[in-house]
């Protein structure tokens, strides 16, 4: 089954079971999908990987949100984004420990064979897409380029 049609079962299911918060950011989620695909060409459909992306953007602006919130002292809202990030986050895949990216950076490192930042980042960044978080691989690839 692909995101769109389990997003559509869950939201039905989230109705039925009256979770409001559920509801909404499975909404939220559809419509962000609803405009990315009507910013995109007719003649090429979303696939999985770009409906993976979308949801990521969402989930990165719900913790930029929690963060911002939490300097305004708005703890209401930021439980409220809280919610949906963790409603969001299960439909990425299973996100990499810190650990876990070391491995993989340092693999990286020995396949390419240098410790210049910029190739690395970018064989790292497209690799662990939609598995780490960006920010967090961009802090393991200085620690281990350095």
């Amino acid at each position: 089954m692909g995101l769109k049609e389990q997003l559509a079962e869950d939201l039905k299911t989230a109705m039925k079971a009256k979770d409001e918060k559920r509801v909404s950011a499975i909404r939220m989620l559809r419509d962000a999908i609803a405009k990315t695909e009507l910013t995109r060409p007719a003649d090429k459909p979303m696939t999985e990987a770009d409906l993976l992306s979308v949801v990521e953007k969402q989930v990165k602006q719900r913790r930029e949100s929690m963060e911002m919130f939490k300097q305004g002292n708005r703890l209401d809202l930021v439980e409220q984004e809280a919610a949906e990030v963790a409603v969001l986050e299960k439909y990425m895949p299973k996100q990499l420990s810190r650990d876990e990216v070391k491995a993989e950076v340092a693999a990286i490192i020995a396949a390419l064979g240098t410790k210049e930042f910029p190739k690395v980042m970018r064989e790292a960044a497209s690799k662990l897409r939609g598995r780490a978080d960006g920010k967090m691989v961009n802090e393991v690839v200085k620690e281990l380029t350095t």
